[in-house]
């Protein structure tokens, strides 16, 4: 296994959550700031919008409109000039936060949640993986998830990846041309290590930000492990992209629980070149 060292971008934020390159410039969710942010490669931040309902996921449609998860309304908004408006209501449908998106290459967004109360302290339950059509049609792509998190579209479109936290381990779907999902199978037990946010690179392994073990590992379809980035803290979400479409941006928390829970500003993003 192949260790590669970071560098810092930006830091300063409360908690940074799914990050995605695009339009020569990282965009990024601060979760208990309530921001939706982009950040350049100098680490020039500058606030999108605000996100009263906790921003989460993000994707692009393929007009260019940015999609930001309001975690606690359970909507996915559409962000234009600075403002946002409801794109797709799942608040009575979701069963729980929603979490992270993935967008297809017609618009389809794929959107997980987390199936139970977690900060309210409930017990763990599994949920369902929605899609939402470019027509605004939502159906249930996936059941029995466990706490669904990020998602990667793969294979030139014929392959979900979706990382399911608590229990360990990457879950793949063959993707059909109309986003149906199906042959569900293991692409990648990963042990102790809690997937959260996931990105795929040109080969189609899978990058993935364990969140308890501060790792930003490289796995491959099976579970080997290739490469990692190793951070003192939490490894929350990661992407690929920068000028060389290259550069894995990784967006970690280094701090104890207790300071997150206390909104300590100890987030931050980070870039490793790993020559892939």
């Amino acid at each position: 296994m192949k260790e590669h060292q970071a560098t810092l971008v930006a830091g300063g934020f409360v908690f940074l959550e799914a990050p995605r390159w695009h339009d020569n410039r990282l965009w990024v969710s601060d979760v208990f700031d309530f921001k939706l942010y982009t950040v350049t490669e100098d680490g020039t931040r500058t606030v999108i919008c605000n996100v009263p309902g906790r921003p989460a996921g993000i994707g692009l449609l393929p007009d260019d409109t940015a999609l930001v998860v309001s975690c606690a309304d359970r909507k996915l908004m559409k962000v234009a000039n600075g403002a946002v408006s409801v794109y797709a209501d799942l608040a009575g449908i979701a069963a729980g936060d929603l979490n992270d998106v993935v967008v297809d290459d017609v618009g389809r967004v794929y959107v997980g949640n987390f199936g139970y109360d977690l900060f309210g302290g409930a017990a763990i339950e599994r949920t369902d993986m929605h899609v939402i059509e470019p027509d605004g049609t939502v159906r249930v792509a996936a059941t029995g998830l466990e706490f669904p998190n990020g998602a990667v579209i793969k294979d030139d479109g014929r392959t979900l990846v979706v990382a399911e936290t608590w229990c360990g381990k990457l879950t793949a779907f063959d993707r059909a041309e109309n986003g149906a999902l199906s042959n569900r199978r293991l692409f990648a037990a990963l042990g102790n290590r809690q997937p959260d946010g996931i990105c795929a690179d040109k080969h189609g392994a899978i990058w993935a930000g364990c969140y308890n073990t501060g790792e930003f590992v490289r796995v491959l379809e099976g579970g080997e492990i290739t490469d990692r980035v190793q951070f003192e803290g939490n490894a929350v979400s990661c992407t690929i992209g920068g000028s060389t479409g290259s550069t894995l941006y990784c967006c970690v928390y280094l701090g104890t629980d207790e300071q997150l829970q206390a909104r300590e500003r100890r987030s931050a993003i980070y870039r490793a070149e790993p020559g892939i």
